[in-house]
């Protein structure tokens, strides 16, 4: 696991509020790991929006034709079954 670096951050007061009630009733062990918890799900969240936004602007047909490419040709080579 990587390093821990500790940051100052301003935080509205019903988030924190928010927070402190998670922690109360044990959901997270402290702030620092229910503030790191939130942060790394958006991130994951963020990451896989961008792939599907990415992937969205493929050309299907042409993905197609080309995963498609390299079997004609290794199709000739494989045994009959």
């Amino acid at each position: 696991m990587a390093t821990a670096k500790k940051i100052a951050i301003s935080i509205d007061g019903k988030v924190l509020n928010r927070i402190d009630r998670l922690v109360k009733n044990k959901m997270f062990t402290n702030r620092s790991r229910a503030i790191q918890t939130a942060i790394e799900e958006k991130i994951y969240r963020l990451d896989k929006t961008r792939l599907a936004v990415e992937s969205a602007k493929l050309n299907k047909v042409e993905e197609q034709q080309l995963s498609e490419e390299g079997l004609k040709a290794d199709l000739a080579e494989w045994a009959e079954y």
